[in-house]
């Protein structure tokens, strides 16, 4: 697997029959996808950039997730903000076995760590 300059990484399967790259774009929407899907999970947290272009309606997928692949190996960072009165140390377990597990299911990619950042508490808003 080779890294290019547009941030995609190429990947020969057994079949050779071409190659196939893929995005970091793409191996960071996977992860913040997997990541929401968890229980206790509120929300993906961005940085000021991602906040304002949210509140301009654009959705931005990968928001909170940064992804670096180094000799075939991915480390994932996410940052998360949870729902109160959840356990952060399940609820974040729980983000880092599914997001490991999708990330090398869909693309064949080893991950050898997903970090994750808690940066905030949301509360249940009240009627």
């Amino acid at each position: 697997m080779a890294k290019d300059e547009k941030n995609t990484y190429t990947i020969q399967n057994e079949a050779s029959l071409g190659e196939v790259k893929i995005a970091d774009e793409v191996v960071a929407i996977i992860a913040a996808l997997a990541a929401t899907e968890v229980e206790g999970v509120a929300s993906m947290a961005g940085n000021i950039t991602n906040e304002v272009i949210g509140k301009l309606g654009i959705k931005n997928l990968s928001k909170g997730v940064k992804v670096d692949v180094l000799e075939g190996v991915v480390t994932v960072s996410l940052a998360l903000n949870i729902k109160y009165n959840y356990s952060i140390v399940e609820v974040t377990g729980k983000v880092q076995e599914k997001v490991k597990n999708a990330v090398e299911n869909m693309t064949g990619l080893e991950v050898a760590d997903v970090n994750i950042k808690v940066a905030g508490v949301e509360m249940e808003k009240q009627d």
